[in-house]
């Protein structure tokens, strides 16, 4: 008796933890005809388990249904399973502003190319002063009468300021400051003019500060990128203020005569680059420094000195980790060049600096740095000239060979590089794959005066603008393959003075794979006929004879090959290496000489070019005093180059420099045999 009451206890008491616990579980066939059976209910959306918050409640799922379905694998619980997050918005449109004769308007980019509605057309022909924002978020224009600005995107007028004389217009990096320039003028009397450079709140539009500017050339003030200084060069001084408090100087960078500075782009720690010209023999400098290390000399970062620099340029790279100085003479005293003097440095924060050595003679035309802050690229050499792409070891990476190029452009993302023929040339383009410097396509646009790149990294545009050109005034808007989307012609008697991108902050575009095959176009390729070289009447009906001016070089790699295994050699086994070939070219100049007789009349053209003539006097005596005059000057101008660069010389050394006058003089008077 007392077994079977044990007995139907335990049973009583599975029954009951199998109900709690729902149905049996079926088998291995039930388990997977249930969970189909579940992926079923849920691609016809009429799965209970996604029934949203505010929906009735229904009955709800069978325990052993929900388990079957969360039980099942990966692969088909996924595979009807919908992206999460909003999806990606598509870029937007970039403007193209144009102004004229006809007005100021904008255009839509690629693909539509219609007149912009956010934008309503000012058809004033007093139009002087034009401005994006940096965001591309804002718009500022002087039409004869008021400085309007206006919100882009929104279509809304923000601030009306009535300076009808503005000729200048510049936003701050942040859009919190709007900084306008007229011309200066003094009063009738005599007495200085009113402050003509205005600074402007744009978020209450009240007048932060009024200076007196008088040159246009470096009118606006210079902004690091977050606005926390702002800088502009007053009286041979640098003045710094810090979060737009104008009525402050919160810092000097005090320096004899400078006459440039330049802020670094990006995050804080700022940077300043200083060019200070040279005077009464000493050399010009640009020296970097970080804000607000100013005091002495030993607080720079670096400093680079040269001779033969009327004026420079100085182009920061992106990162704000080294400084391109162009400097440029206005005559070059040999006579070789029409343009002066070029020559181009390079100066890094961490202190290097060098000479960027161009295997061309030449004038500098253009230079650019890559978007990557990791190379750049120089036009250079007498026409046809060559460009050249180096890496910040000052060591060409890629040569393009020669060209009829002035100009260089790289894509906003840097993967694309334009090298140009403008201005005097025939308008020829190059495009390069920068990744694998392989050719995408060779456009032609004749009498362009303008050129950039759209924000988007696919498009150009290219234009011809008065007053340089009064005639075929116009714009082209091309894809990078060489290809023309769309092309417009100002009426006859309208001028064109300028176009533009609108701008927009990095990233906004994606960068996308390089093309090489021609996007199709509507418009017919803008390529021109090739002129035909005029031949005299005498032998228009005879075979043509190819012939040449110049023979064009062609590109190469100046990377070291990849398989190649060899290290670079010591400084001792670069010396030996020196020496050798020093030795092997004194044999066969010795050889050459040996083997030309003496009924050789001619020289060859080429020979007579390098051949340097030596000055002699007939006296072997005074010969040796003039070669070792030479000497002691050529020693004396390395002193004084040690000694701008920042060296300390010995005593005897400062005595040499100082009877520089005097072995001048002695030289003059035995070259001219007094």
């Amino acid at each position: 008796m007392f077994l079977l009451c044990f007995s139907l206890a335990m049973r009583m008491r599975c029954l009951a933890t199998m109900s709690a616990l729902g149905p049996v579980r079926p088998g291995r066939r039930c388990r997977v005809s249930t969970a189909r059976s579940a992926r079923r209910e849920r691609a016809g959306g009429g799965a209970r388990a996604r029934q949203p918050a505010h929906a009735p409640p229904g009955p709800a799922p069978p325990a052993n249904v929900a388990r079957a379905a969360a039980a099942a694998p990966p692969l088909i619980r996924n595979r009807k399973q919908r992206p999460t997050g909003r999806p990606k918005m598509a870029p937007p449109t970039p403007l193209l502003a144009v102004r004229g004769s006809e007005g100021l308007y904008m255009v839509n980019g690629p693909p539509s190319f219609t007149e912009s509605t956010a934008f309503q057309r000012d058809s004033g022909k007093n139009c002087k002063a034009v401005a994006f924002s940096k965001d591309g978020s804002l718009f500022a224009w002087c039409n004869g009468e008021k400085v309007n600005v206006v919100n882009v995107t929104r279509a809304e007028l923000l601030h009306s300021f009535d300076l009808p004389k503005t000729v200048c217009l510049e936003f701050s990096p942040k859009n919190n400051v709007l900084a306008m320039w007229q011309a200066y003028a003094t009063a009738k009397d005599g007495t200085a003019g009113v402050p003509n450079l205005q600074l402007h709140d744009l978020r209450t539009g009240k007048c932060l500060k009024s200076f007196m500017q008088k040159k246009m050339q470096n009118w606006c003030p210079c902004w690091a990128d977050d606005e926390s200084i702002c800088a502009r060069n007053v009286n041979n001084e640098v003045h710094f203020f810090e979060n737009n408090n104008f009525n402050t100087i919160a810092n000097k960078l005090h320096l004899q005569k400078v006459s440039d500075f330049v802020l670094s782009p990006g995050a804080q720690p700022s940077k300043v680059a200083v060019y200070v010209p040279g005077s009464k023999g000493a050399p010009s400098f640009v020296r970097l420094y970080q804000y607000p290390n100013f005091e002495g000399p030993q607080s720079a970062l670096a400093n680079k000195s040269f001779f033969k620099a009327d004026k420079v340029t100085m182009l920061w790279n992106k990162k704000a980790t080294a400084v391109l100085v162009i400097a440029s003479t206005e005559v070059d005293k040999t006579g070789a060049s029409y343009y002066g003097e070029q020559t181009l440095h390079y100066v890094a924060a961490n202190g290097e600096s060098a000479v960027v050595q161009l295997p061309k003679n030449g004038p500098i035309y253009d230079v650019s740095w890559s978007p990557n802050s990791a190379e750049f690229c120089a036009v250079y050499g007498f026409m046809p000239a060559k460009a050249t792409v180096f890496n910040l070891k000052c060591d060409p990476v890629f040569d393009f060979g020669t060209g009829p190029r002035n100009a260089v452009y790289y894509s906003p993302h840097g993967h694309i590089l334009v090298l140009a023929g403008f201005g005097n040339l025939r308008g020829q383009m190059e495009v390069w794959d920068v990744k694998n410097y392989k050719l995408i396509s060779k456009p032609v646009a004749s009498d362009s005066t303008y050129f950039a790149w759209c924000p988007d990294g696919e498009h150009i545009v290219t234009a011809t603008c008065a007053p340089r050109l009064r005639v075929s005034n116009g714009y082209k808007i091309w894809h990078y393959t060489g290809s023309v989307l769309h092309s417009y012609k100002v009426p006859s008697g309208e001028e064109m003075w300028q176009v533009f991108w609108q701008p927009f902050l990095d990233g906004v575009f994606p960068e996308k794979a390089v093309k090489y095959q021609a996007v199709p176009s509507e418009l017919p390729s803008a390529e021109p006929r090739p002129a035909q070289a005029y031949r005299p009447p005498a032998l228009r009906n005879k075979p043509v004879t190819s012939s040449k001016l110049h023979e064009d070089e062609p590109p190469q790699n100046m990377k070291p090959h990849l398989g190649s295994s060899d290290k670079p050699l010591s400084k001792t086994a670069l010396k030996n290496q020196r020496k050798h070939e020093a030795k092997k070219a004194a044999k066969q100049e010795a050889k050459a000489d040996a083997n030309q007789g003496p009924a050789q009349d001619k020289t060859p053209q080429n020979a007579l070019q390098n051949a340097v003539p030596a000055m002699t006097t007939g006296d072997p005596e005074v010969d040796k005093k003039i070669k070792n005059l030479k000497k002691k000057l050529k020693a004396i101008e390395q002193l004084k180059e040690q000694a701008a660069a920042g060296k300390q010389l010995e005593k005897n050394q400062v005595e040499k420099i100082q009877k520089e006058a005097a072995l001048l003089k002695e030289l003059e008077d035995l070259e001219l045999g007094v």
